[in-house]
C-alpha cells in the first residue's frame, strides 16, 4: 500500500514508536502529546521540535504504518515464486502476519479508520493507499489472467481487500475465537477459486 517512501530519523521513529504504543493504549481521541513524550522518555518540547501539533504526529504515523505494510510485502515478495498463487499469498502472509505478530500496527490502522469519518486527510491517505492495494492484486490478476473479464478484474480485488481488511475487525472483536491460520488460507483460496470461475467463464 505504498504511496512513497518515508524517511524518518532515529529520534522521530523513536518518538513514533511511542505514539503507536499510546494509540494503542488509550485511542487516537485520548492521545495527547504529553503522553507520547512520557513513552518515548522525552521533554515534551522535544516532541514539539518534531512535530508542532498532535495532528502532524498522527499524519506521519499512518504514514508509518502504511510504509511498514509495504516493507512486509516486500520481503515477501523476494522469497515469493512468480506465479499467481505466490503472488496472491504474498498479501494474505503480509496481513497475517501484521494480526498474530505485530497486531499493534494494525489495531492503530483501525483506530485511524475510525477518524475517516470526521477527518478528510486521514480519508484520503486511506483512499490512496486502499486504491494502490488493489491495483497491486489487479496487476497480478492482469498479468496471470489477460483475458478475464474487465468486470472480474475490478471486483475481485475489492472482495481480496475486504477479506482482509474484514479479519482485522474480528481480531479485535473476538482474538481469542478467531484461528489466524485456517482463516487466511480459506480466504486465499477463496480469491483463488474466484479468479478460477472468472477465467472458466470467459473461456465458456
Amino acid at each position: 500500500m505504498k504511496t512513497e517512501t518515508l524517511h524518518v530519523t532515529e529520534t522521530e521513529e523513536r518518538i513514533l514508536n511511542a505514539a503507536l504504543k499510546v494509540v494503542n493504549d488509550v485511542t487516537i481521541s485520548g492521545t495527547r502529546m504529553h503522553l507520547i513524550a512520557d513513552k518515548a522518555d522525552m521533554v515534551q518540547s522535544n516532541v514539539h521540535y518534531y512535530y508542532k501539533t498532535k495532528q502532524d504526529l498522527l499524519k506521519r504515523l499512518q504514514e508509518w504504518i502504511l510504509e511498514e505494510c509495504y516493507d512486509m510485502q516486500q520481503v515477501s515478495k523476494k522469497s515469493s515464486k512468480d506465479t499467481l498463487e505466490d503472488q496472491l499469498h504474498i498479501f494474505f502472509q503480509q496481513k497475517k502476519t501484521l494480526l498474530t505478530k505485530k497486531k499493534e500496527y494494525d489495531f492503530a490502522e483501525l483506530d485511524f479508520l475510525v477518524q475517516t469519518r470526521i477527518d478528510a486527510d486521514i480519508r484520503a491517505r486511506f483512499q490512496e493507499a486502499y486504491a494502490v492495494w488493489r491495483d497491486n492484486i489487479r496487476a497480478i490478476i492482469i498479468l496471470f489472467c489477460p483475458n478475464m473479464e474487465e468486470t472480474d478484474k475490478e471486483l475481485i480485488p475489492y472482495m481480496a481487500v475486504s477479506l482482509l481488511e474484514g479479519a482485522s475487525i474480528q481480531v479485535l472483536v473476538d482474538g481469542k475465537g478467531f484461528d489466524a491460520d485456517s482463516y487466511f488460507a480459506y480466504a486465499e483460496d477463496m480469491v483463488l477459486r474466484q479468479i478460477r470461475i472468472a477465467m472458466e467463464k470467459k473461456e465458456g
